[in-house]
């Protein structure tokens, strides 16, 4: 924080504030006070002309607010066990932001700030309140001032005094609160953004909207005299009545417009009760005044269908205004988005509903309506921004070390609007299952290069055995038939030893076959996914051999379930499967 040298109320203190953010407006900045709009806010700093107060205001309630802070003063000092001095300053990182304290220690740890006790610190300030229990236009001017200044809190005083006499004096403490600072920076960030985009000439302070004078339809006189002559001004009623008519606007646009027009109605509907009245006390003279009658309602009836359709515009206008002005925030702030995820490269901002028609219901003027639009549309880009900058930030968690694991936030925009600290552990956690996935994946793929390695080498050391006991075969049968050949031996022992090394070398190579397959189905089945398998993945195992269901429950093989039409059997058989398709081979080929 640097102190700024000046003395608050001061030429030279109004000067420093030109130019600057201030916390006595950042309520107003945040549309959160009724003593200043934050559509005047922006007129005042585009172009700046700053309001006058008049004599009564600046006696009346700044002068004894000031008077009341001096009173109070020793009393927050005793209760802070500080001594507070006032002063000006700017932040130390960022000296746009500019703060005027009521009071604030030596050690610059501990800050003073007062207010005129009203009703509504009445209600918050009890016993055990804190300073976030204050409504949220003291809390935001104090979060600014602890921006500037670095306090580590805010002594809080509410005071109500008569002269010298104190009547009631309330204090609370308040801490900084981080969230809430982020939302005043980047408003004020917004506020700028408003600020150079304001173009309109500055407008005279505006009246209360107050309909023209309306002129009142002439009263019908009306007299039976005794020859049943009916004596009246109805036909000057007609021309005024219709010469009002003419002169109504066909299509109000202002506020101005508006409230002549309601006004005007008003006038139709009292005329068109005198009308009728006029018709009745005509009728109480005599009866047969037919044409008068007659005439008279006629001009009732027109002033009424006049008047309902008067209505009916005004109602039809204001709607479609109305709809106008929340069609054009929802407007802006559509495009603000769009500028948002441009800047983020991706659309994770969704479209926002910031309920722009419920800001501005019961509102009659367009003027209340447009400023409270403008802080409601206001409100929404600031959410919106923020929003931005943590996707922004939590994105960048995401890169690291040469990687980048958004591959595995599909659900990032909505996840990724969590605190940084919470999608931190967030990232880690999937980050760390991720990598525990690949790890066992690995292994798994290691293991299945080992075994086809391994399977490999057995098949060519049978494939090199079945080459031994072929060629021994083919050695002792060519000696067998030699011995035969030369008479030697008996043909009749010499054949029987042919045909026992003949079954011998058999079974040998089938016991390699056997070995061969058993292992080929375990191989198989290590690469099926899942605890079972279907009978058709099954066959396509065996081609090409094929089995059934009644086969395998022959071998001693049921399902496990049976999903739909098909049957599923456990990985785990496989091998013991093709085993028993093997033996019962065997069996058929020694019976054959």
């Amino acid at each position: 924080m640097r102190v700024i040298d000046v003395i608050q109320g001061t030429p030279e203190w109004l000067a420093h504030r030109m130019g600057k953010r201030n916390a006595s407006d950042a309520p107003a900045m945040m549309g959160c006070t009724p003593n200043k709009s934050r559509g005047d806010l922006v007129r005042e700093l585009a172009t700046g002309v700053a309001p006058e107060f008049s004599d009564f205001v600046q006696r009346r309630i700044l002068d004894k607010g000031h008077e009341f802070e001096r009173l109070a003063r020793p009393l927050a000092e005793e209760f802070a066990g500080e001594e507070f001095s006032p002063l000006s300053a700017v932040a130390d990182e960022d000296p746009r932001y500019a703060a005027s304290f009521d009071g604030i220690d030596f050690a610059e740890t501990v800050s003073w700030e007062h207010k005129r006790l009203n009703a509504d610190l009445r209600a918050v300030m009890v016993p055990g309140c804190t300073g976030a229990d204050l409504p949220l236009m003291y809390q935001v001017q104090m979060e600014h001032q602890c921006l500037v200044s670095k306090v580590e809190r805010v002594l809080f005083t509410a005071s109500d005094w008569d002269g010298d006499e104190l009547l009631d004096i309330r204090h609370c403490w308040y801490t900084p609160n981080p969230k809430l600072r982020a939302q005043v920076m980047a408003g004020w960030e917004q506020l700028n953004k408003d600020v150079a985009a304001y173009r309109e000439s500055p407008p005279e302070p505006a009246a209360p909207v107050v309909a023209a004078p309306v002129d009142t339809l002439p009263a019908v006189a009306v007299q039976l005299q005794g020859n049943l002559a009916v004596v009246s001004n109805l036909d000057k009623v007609a021309v005024a009545v219709r010469g009002f008519i003419d002169g109504m606007v066909a299509k109000p646009a202002t506020d101005q417009e508006f409230a002549d027009a309601e006004a005007e109605c008003k006038a139709l509907k009292k005329g068109e009760d005198a009308m009728k009245a006029a018709v009745a006390n005509a009728l109480a003279q005599v009866s047969d005044v037919e044409a008068f009658t007659r005439t008279a309602n006629d001009l009732a009836d027109l002033m009424r269908t006049t008047r309902l359709a008067r209505e009916k515009l005004v109602t039809a206008e204001k709607d479609a205004r109305k709809a106008a002005l929340v069609q054009d925030a929802q407007a802006a702030l559509d495009s603000a988005v769009a500028d948002l995820n441009r800047q983020m490269g991706a659309n994770w901002l969704p479209r926002q509903n910031a309920g722009f028609g419920e800001a501005i219901k019961g509102l009659k003027s367009l003027d209340s309506m447009r400023d409270k639009l403008a802080v409601a549309l206001s409100n929404a880009k600031l959410e919106a921004t923020t929003r931005a900058h943590t996707l922004t930030l939590n994105r960048d968690l995401l890169r690291g070390d040469g990687q980048d694991w958004i591959a595995l936030f599909p659900d990032f925009p909505t996840v990724g609007t969590k605190e940084p600290e919470d999608f931190q552990a967030l990232a880690a956690l999937r980050i760390s299952q991720h990598r525990q996935a690949e790890a066992a994946r690995l292994d798994k793929e290691r293991e299945r290069i080992r075994a086809e390695e391994e399977a490999k080498a057995k098949r060519e050391a049978d494939e090199a055995l079945r080459k031994q006991l072929a060629e021994a075969e083919a050695k002792v049968q060519a000696n067998i038939a030699e011995a035969k050949q030369a008479g030697v031996v008996d043909a009749t022992l010499l054949d029987n030893l042919s045909a026992v090394h003949k079954d011998l070398t058999a079974d040998v190579i089938s016991d390699i076959d056997a070995r061969r397959v058993i292992g080929e189905a375990k191989a198989s089945a290590a690469q099926i996914e899942g605890d079972t398998v279907t009978l058709g993945q099954l066959n396509a195992l065996l081609a090409p051999i094929r089995i059934d269901a009644a086969g395998l429950a022959d071998l001693g093989f049921t399902p496990s379930a049976t999903v739909k039409a098909a049957k599923h059997y456990r990985a785990g058989d496989v091998p013991r499967i093709c085993n028993a398709l093997i033996q019962h081979l065997q069996g058929v080929l020694v019976t054959a």
